[in-house]
């Protein structure tokens, strides 16, 4: 029997010898806890496939491997960069060597770098940022790190839902529901939300807690818009202006994340829109610059570094039998840009800013 892969994997000697992935790995290691029998039809299967045990996953719990893999999104982005900074700590501290990749938010490229560490040989993996709500997108990739696990690596996420390993998880819905709240208690209610793609589970799940917020203080969510573009400075910068040509209206900008917030800051600086006097902006993360801007940025502090940290101390311990779970709390940080709702009339139709009292 024949797979129709060039190069069999562990996963395909499982699947027909009828075995798990982990009992497969243990019948070929030779450890404990398979009868005989099961371990010699799956060396048996092993060997009709043309497998070869690729034995390089189990060298961090051997202790022959100094090196492990961090997946992010964005190096650019602050978010991450804070994250690898914790990662590369405790690294440090442990002797350890880190190799760090990114996809660009891109599924596909994301399974090629995973494939690439393992093939590095790394002897654990951290995968920082946003899954996809779509868990098809992620369905290889699951398939990969689970066979990766079952030959003796180790692998710990940061902010996924769908890939079934030990999980930091910040709380990002009730985060985006207190940045709100805290816009609403200010007079808000033209509020207008700055989004990375919809496909990401950290915007869909922030956008719940806007939502949420929303639906708490009586008013209709669906009459809130969102401005899709890139999770990124540019994409704020996008955003802003989009909203402010598109929603005239609008007294405040809700960014989800901090590197979209920064950007909007940028296009109303340059469109000489007054913030927080015009219009208030928030954003989603609290990176490191975010109290030294101008006006300083009110946003949701996550403690990224320490999620990094905990992220690899997750991978780094013997793995349980069920994924563990690490969740983060999210806390509102109020600065300069946010204020109350300022004395003046945008005239809908034209977007004409007048002092109250007056109309343009």
């Amino acid at each position: 029997m024949r797979s129709s892969r060039t190069t069999p994997r562990l996963a395909d000697v499982a699947n027909a010898a009828g075995v798990s992935i982990a009992t497969a790995s243990r019948a070929m290691a030779g450890a404990t806890g398979v009868s005989e029998g099961v371990a010699d039809r799956v060396r048996r299967t092993a060997e009709q496939l043309g497998y070869v045990a690729n034995v390089h996953a189990r060298s961090l719990a051997g202790g022959s491997s100094t090196t492990v893999g961090l997946v992010v999104h964005e190096i650019g982005d602050p978010y991450f960069s804070e994250i690898a900074s914790g990662v590369l700590d405790l690294a440090s501290g442990r002797g350890l060597t880190v190799q760090i990749c990114h996809t660009g938010r891109d599924p596909e490229s994301e399974l090629r770098q995973i494939r690439s560490l393992v093939a590095h040989r790394v002897g654990a993996l951290v995968i920082a940022g946003s899954g996809f709500v779509d868990a098809s997108l992620e369905a290889t990739a699951r398939a990969e790190l689970e066979q990766y696990a079952a030959a003796g690596g180790r692998v710990a996420v940061i902010g996924r839902h769908h890939l079934r390993a030990d999980a930091v998880l910040p709380d990002n819905l009730e985060g985006a529901r207190s940045v709100t709240s805290h816009l609403l208690g200010l007079g808000h209610t033209a509020i207008a939300v700055a989004a990375g793609s919809r496909t990401l589970t950290t915007v869909a799940d922030r956008l719940a807690g806007v939502q949420a917020a929303l639906g708490d203080a009586g008013l209709d969510p669906g009459a809130v818009p969102v401005v899709e573009a890139p999770f990124t400075r540019d994409g704020g910068r996008e955003c802003a202006s989009r909203i402010l040509a598109e929603h005239p209206a609008t007294t405040a900008i809700l960014a989800l994340n901090d590197d979209m917030a920064i950007g909007c800051l940028t296009q109303l600086r340059r469109d000489g829109v007054s913030v927080p006097g015009r219009v208030s902006v928030t954003g989603f993360d609290d990176v490191a610059v975010a109290g030294d801007l101008a006006p300083g940025l009110t946003t949701v502090r996550l403690p990224m570094a320490e999620m990094g940290r905990r992220a690899l101390e997750l991978a780094l311990r013997e793995p349980g039998k069920r994924p563990r779970r690490s969740p983060v709390g999210a806390e509102l940080v109020v600065r300069d840009s946010t204020g109350p709702v300022g004395s003046f009339v945008v005239d809908a139709t034209t977007g004409a800013v007048a002092a109250a009292g007056r109309r343009t």
